[in-house]
């Protein structure tokens, strides 16, 4: 299977895409952990169906140290016991955050209550544009079909 549209190589998105990619370096050089980056990443990844991210991510996390049994069970984080309190308040805010046309209303006060007691203001902004960013990549890539598979850890680095 082949993309629908080199996003890389075109004139117009790639200088798009650079702008992406800083603004998730940003966030990968905040003080939010880079284990919560990646579980939020395959988890948002998953929920949008985003095969290419999906392939990336898991396989970084897994290259970064991360373990088989978690990448295994990010899909149903609630009943796994692998996961510390922090890490899912994360992914309850990446689900509602990447949800938000299921839920009126959009993320509640009681996710975002919880994802406080475990971040700080600089550590929750960038879960915030964290779980923004992963969902844009993951549209980009679902409308032109980016195939998942490939992807070898440190590829774009």
């Amino acid at each position: 299977m082949d993309a629908r549209l080199n996003m890389l190589n075109s004139p117009m998105a790639g200088p798009f895409l650079k702008h992406f990619i800083a603004a998730s370096k940003v966030v990968s050089d905040s003080a939010l952990p880079t284990e919560t980056q990646e579980l939020v990443k395959i988890r948002a990844s998953q929920i949008n169906g985003c095969a290419a991210c999906t392939d990336m991510h898991t396989k970084e996390a897994a290259h970064a140290g991360e373990t088989p049994i978690r990448l295994h069970l990010v899909a149903v984080w609630r009943e796994a016991t692998v996961f510390t309190e922090a890490e899912r308040a994360a992914l309850e805010l990446t689900e509602q955050g990447t949800r938000l046309a299921d839920a009126a209303g959009g993320v509640t006060d009681e996710a975002w209550a919880n994802a406080a007691k475990h971040y700080d203001e600089e550590q929750l902004a960038a879960l915030v544009a964290l779980i923004a960013v992963i969902n844009a990549f993951n549209r980009l890539n679902v409308i032109v079909r980016q195939p998942g598979g490939d992807y070898r850890p440190g590829q774009f680095a």
